[in-house]
């Protein structure tokens, strides 16, 4: 089934103000996916040679290890249904 730009727009002029910001980083989102590379992608790519932030040293030297979506759903006790 095919949307078109104008049933879109029309869809967001309906929406309350207080979920158009959320409404706008969604379709943001979806708008940018794609063009986005995919892991393997980024496995081809050369590395670059801009150092590495603070936050991100600090994040490379860290030990609190990595935790996935799912397990920090359930211990913060949120659906995992999705």
């Amino acid at each position: 089934m095919a949307i078109s730009t104008r049933d879109l727009i029309e869809l967001v002029e309906a929406l309350p103000e207080d979920v158009k910001q959320s409404a706008y980083d969604y379709l943001q989102f979806l708008a940018l996916r794609h063009a986005r590379p995919d892991w393997d992608e980024i496995d081809r790519m050369d590395p670059d040679e801009l150092p590495l932030s603070e936050e991100e040293e600090r994040q490379l030297n860290s030990n609190s290890g990595f935790i996935s979506w799912e397990d920090a759903k359930r211990e913060l006790g949120l659906s995992t249904d999705s």
